[in-house]
This record gives C-alpha cells, sequence and structure tokens, in this order.
C-alpha cells in the first residue's frame, strides 16, 4: 500500500491531540479533588486551633491578672494592726465562662466588673474605730473596700491616680469602692487632693473621746516599745505646770474642730459622717443604719451581724449565711490601757473642753465627752 501524507496525519495527529487533553484533564481532576479533601479536612483542626489560642491567651491574661492582684496587695501588707487580706483580693477575681467562639476574647476584656477610684473613704481618725467601721461596712454585699491602708493622699500621692486605682478592688455597677486611711484626717493637704479627685467623694469621720483615744495611742506604741517614757512625760511640755505639748501628734489628733475647719474649705457639712467611736462599740447596729443611709446603701447591715464577744467588750461581726464562728478583730484591738494618774487625765479633758464644745457647734452633735 502507498505511503500517504495525508492519510498519515488523519490518523495520528488527532490521536496523539486527544490523549494529551486527557492527560492534562487529569492532572487537573487530581488536584481539584485534593483541594477539595484538604480544605473538607482542615476547616474543622484550624477552628480547634484558633479557639485553643485564644483559650490559651485567656488563661494566660488571667494567670497575669491574679498575680499582678496578688502581688500588690502583698506590697501593701504595711499596716501592723491590719487582718491578712491576701485571699480577698483572690476573692475578687471571678473566672467568666470561656466563649467558644471568635467573641471569646471580646468578652473575657469587657467583665462587668473594673477597678475604680473610691466613691467614700474613711479618713479618721487614728484609734478611733476606723477598723470596726471598715470591718463593718465590708459585711454590706454592695460594698467594696481596701482592707490595708493605701495613705495615697499623705504618703503616695506622687505615685498618681492610676497607681492608687489599682489598689482597689473589682467592683460591678451598683458597688461602691472604699479605703481607709485614718491619718488623712490630720493631714494639711489631703482635703484639696481629695476634692481635686472628686468634689463628689463622701467622708466618714469615727471621733473617740479624745482623751481615751490618746491613751490608746500611748498604749499601742508601749506594746511594741515597752521602754517607752511614761504618758505624763511624753503629753506634757512641763508636768507640774500642767503645760500640754500640742506638737505631739498623740495630742494633735484629738484637736478635732481645727482639722474639721480645713475639711469644710473643701466639703460641705452633709458630705461628712461623723461616727461615735463609743456608740460603734456599744451599738454598732444603730451606727450602721446611720452609715448605710449616709452611703446610700439599703440597710443590710443590722443586728443580727453583731453576735458580743464578752472576752474583747465589743461587737463581733458575724454573716447570717455562714456557719462558721464570729469574726473577731485581732490581738491588737482591746489592748488594756495602763494606769494614768487621773489628774493627768482631768488636766488632757480640761484641754480638750474648748475644742470640744467647738467640734459639738460644728458637727452639730453632742458626743457627751466632758
Amino acid at each position: 500500500m502507498e505511503y500517504s501524507p495525508i492519510l498519515h496525519s488523519l490518523h495520528v495527529v488527532p490521536s496523539s491531540h486527544v490523549k494529551n487533553k486527557l492527560f492534562v484533564f487529569g492532572i487537573m481532576l487530581f488536584f481539584w479533588v485534593y483541594m477539595i479533601y484538604c480544605c473538607v479536612g482542615y476547616r474543622p483542626t484550624m477552628s480547634n486551633l484558633r479557639y485553643g489560642t485564644a483559650s490559651r491567651y485567656e488563661n494566660d491574661a488571667e494567670a497575669d491578672v491574679q498575680q499582678s492582684s496578688f502581688k500588690a496587695s502583698r506590697d501593701l501588707l504595711n499596716n501592723e494592726n491590719d487582718l491578712d487580706s491576701r485571699g480577698d483580693d483572690r476573692d475578687e477575681m471571678r473566672s467568666e465562662p470561656k466563649a467558644l467562639d471568635d467573641n471569646a476574647m471580646s468578652g473575657f476584656l469587657n467583665e462587668s466588673e473594673s477597678k475604680k477610684l473610691p466613691e467614700a473613704i474613711v479618713i479618721g481618725v487614728k484609734k478611733g474605730g476606723t477598723r470596726a467601721m471598715l470591718e463593718f461596712l465590708r459585711l454590706h454585699p454592695d460594698v467594696r473596700a481596701v482592707r490595708e491602708e493605701p495613705h495615697f493622699f499623705d504618703r503616695n500621692y506622687d505615685k498618681g491616680l492610676e497607681w492608687y486605682r489599682e489598689l482597689m478592688p473589682k467592683s460591678s455597677e451598683g458597688q461602691l469602692t472604699m479605703e481607709k486611711t485614718p491619718s488623712y484626717y490630720v493631714t494639711e493637704e489631703v482635703p484639696a487632693r481629695i476634692y481635686n479627685m472628686s468634689k463628689n467623694t463622701k467622708l466618714i469621720v469615727v471621733v473617740r473621746d479624745p482623751v481615751t483615744r490618746a491613751i490608746s495611742d500611748y498604749t499601742q506604741v508601749l506594746s511594741k516599745k515597752p521602754d517607752l517614757p511614761s504618758f505624763e512625760s511624753l503629753i506634757f511640755k512641763n508636768v507640774s505646770a500642767g503645760l500640754i505639748d500640742t506638737q505631739r501628734s498623740a495630742v494633735q489628733i484629738g484637736m478635732y474642730a481645727k482639722h474639721l475647719e480645713r475639711w469644710l474649705q473643701y466639703f460641705p457639712p452633709e458630705q461628712l459622717l461623723f461616727v461615735s467611736g463609743e456608740r460603734l462599740i456599744s451599738d454598732p447596729a444603730a451606727e450602721m443604719a446611720r452609715a448605710q443611709d449616709f452611703l446610700g446603701l439599703r440597710r443590710v447591715v443590722t443586728e443580727k451581724h453583731f453576735p458580743f464577744d464578752p472576752e474583747k467588750g465589743f461587737h463581733c461581726l458575724q454573716k447570717p449565711e455562714e456557719d462558721s464562728k464570729p469574726h473577731c478583730l485581732g490581738k491588737s484591738k482591746g489592748r488594756t490601757h495602763p494606769y494614768i494618774d487621773p489628774e493627768v487625765v482631768q488636766r488632757l479633758r480640761d484641754f480638750y473642753k474648748p475644742f470640744n464644745r467647738k467640734f459639738y457647734e460644728m458637727t452639730g452633735h453632742d458626743f457627751g465627752w466632758d
């Protein structure tokens, strides 16, 4: 048979062309199937990895917050009479349920609780009953308070308000943030500084018979320094002449009217509540009723919270829902006062009498110390 180029092209070339197309199509089909398989199998894996990363990030962030809070609480244990409150800061940290979607992180960052500057402060006075006042207020579910004394406005003001805010416990909407530092009341710069923070701050002053307060102050120092000179030698410039040393802080603190004049230059009387330290011991429920009204709180803390401790001579704290024993203040509270010559006590009373009377007029309340 004769060779024909035409017939050869008709038979061979079309066959090779079809094979090439089929080969390319097969390769493309294989890659498409492989890509679909990878996408279907990989998607759940990526979802799990993404959630796992977010979850680990949330857990790490929560651990950092707890560690920072614990460190701040530990560093603040500078008041020798304060109770150990490191557990309180941990109680403030509430674990939030973790979301299983892309909003998990935003939910963590937008917690309902936050740290706020205090809206009310117990500003004084030392040895007046401020610790009891704060502990009683902490029984209220709408109160969040720092147990330690921050001393921000008198010793740490240069550290700034953000440093101060970080010391506060977390609180939710409707809860009141508080702190107490008794030295605020007698420190000259403090009224203006608190006013600059917020002119609406509510102030609580727990006052006590200034003579008893001075002796209690001396008793506290004496318990740590047994070789301390006598009360008389510290209070008087000249014992025989009866000249009071007004430069002594133990004496100055009890001149309540003098300090109040400074506070009234910045805050109206209705923003200050004066609590009787004596009545806080004998009838804490009554004083707490006044305090809760003043702070705009419901009267939740009542007589049932204050079982009496005959050994200490004052009331303890008891939460009705707890089965544990009542919580009483530490051993440093309720010390027995040393013997003081009655003549010395009377001279000190005579010294304080004009200050007391002026204080009664300024507050509109006779505390009955004279």
